[in-house]
């Protein structure tokens, strides 16, 4: 099938085109810059095409010849990103219309029960993307996640970095709602499922097999990355103020937290499972969270040494599995967290909090009300 990934060099595209290249698809990928690309292994083995989706003319040049569209591309902070997505939803639509597509995969978040309004504008922004490419006519599968569990992916980062950073836990008391994460090989199996099944407009929420509090996530984190931090309650911790200093502590875009942290208020778990028996094979388990971490915090396999773990980058050698939970080539500079060689191999080695710490302070001074944001 000819497919059309967009947003191919983020976390989930630059995972998502290895395996459906591996089961026989066309796949042209898409970039927002000319020469991102070269840095994926299988940078030769697809189209590529330079598409940014605020530019209606290079979508519908992107688009064309495209049986199945996958929409991963997110406006994540900043002034107008709400405004941006909704534009760029409507030109993806557009294009999907003129080219006659059979159907759209879109990945988007979770929606908690209760009034849109009440939502983060994070979330209502993926809810109307949703009902703009649902509403377009071409059969639109929207699948909705959490936390996505694996090495560079954004939530999953900014975990790892405020854990290993902080030298005490300071949780906001706000901070009581429950989340539902889901592995990536997991959500990489239901997205090339959906060009399996006939193209309809529905959604799927999609998440493990644990439901827990961030709490409780952060207790299991630690236990398995061996961090042992003392914890506090902030009984007044204003979400903005919350955003702003995880911002400044984590290497990940700072507007790009700021948004994620407002989701915090939200219970984040899946009101239905229909994606289990319509979107997976048959018999397939779902990674239990414990693993899904252990294998994210595998460390990669350097050039000329070994590793902890197997880097998943659909290149990987006949005789050494690939990981897609785990990190690859491609990847960001902020993602991996600490890496040292020992003995010849590369090991994850958490610094010592005071270290950590200071990793973050350069970062201090932005102000968390102005326009001054990394992008």
């Amino acid at each position: 099938m000819r497919v059309v990934v967009t947003g191919a060099g983020g976390y989930v595209g630059r995972r998502l085109v290895p395996v459906l290249l591996k089961r026989g698809h066309e796949v042209t990928a898409t970039f927002s810059r000319a020469g991102t690309a070269d840095r994926f292994p299988w940078r030769d083995d697809v189209t590529v095409a330079v598409m940014d989706v605020g530019d209606a003319g290079q979508v519908v040049a992107a688009l064309e010849g495209a049986e199945s569209v996958y929409y991963l591309v997110h406006g994540m902070g900043g002034p107008d990103f709400v405004a941006q997505d909704r534009q760029a939803a409507h030109h993806l639509a557009h294009a999907a219309i003129e080219h006659d597509v059979a159907r759209i995969v879109y990945l988007s978040g979770l929606l908690p029960p209760g009034p849109t309004e009440r939502l983060s504008a994070h979330l209502r922004s993926r809810h109307e993307v949703e009902q703009i490419l649902s509403a377009s006519g071409v059969p639109t599968t929207t699948l909705r996640a959490a936390i996505i569990v694996g090495s560079g992916s954004t939530s999953f980062e900014v975990l790892r970095q405020l854990s290993e950073r902080l030298p005490v836990r300071a949780l906001p008391g706000w901070m009581r709602s429950t989340v539902q994460p889901v592995a990536v090989t997991d959500v990489l199996e239901v997205l090339a499922r959906c060009l399996e099944i006939e193209p309809a407009t529905r959604s799927y929420d999609i998440g493990g097999e644990e439901r827990l509090s961030y709490r409780h996530l952060l207790d299991l984190y630690a236990e398995v990355a061996g961090l042992v931090r003392a914890e506090v309650t902030l009984p007044v911790a204003p979400t903005l103020l919350v955003g702003w200093l995880a911002g400044q502590l984590t290497d990940v875009p700072s507007s790009t937290v700021e948004a994620l942290v407002g989701s915090l208020h939200h219970d984040m778990v899946c009101r239905e499972g229909d994606f289990r028996t319509a979107l997976l094979p048959e018999g397939w388990e779902l990674t239990p969270l414990r693993e899904a971490l252990e294998r994210a915090l595998a460390a990669p396999i350097l050039p000329g040494l070994g590793g902890e773990g197997s880097v998943g980058n659909g290149s990987a050698g006949a005789d050494r599995p690939v990981d897609l939970l785990g990190p690859v080539p491609g990847d960001p500079d902020w993602a991996g967290g600490s890496i040292s060689v020992e003995g010849g191999r590369a090991v994850r080695r958490p610094r010592n909090p005071a270290e950590s710490l200071l990793l973050g302070l350069p970062r201090f001074g932005r102000s968390p009300w102005g326009a001054d944001r990394h992008t």
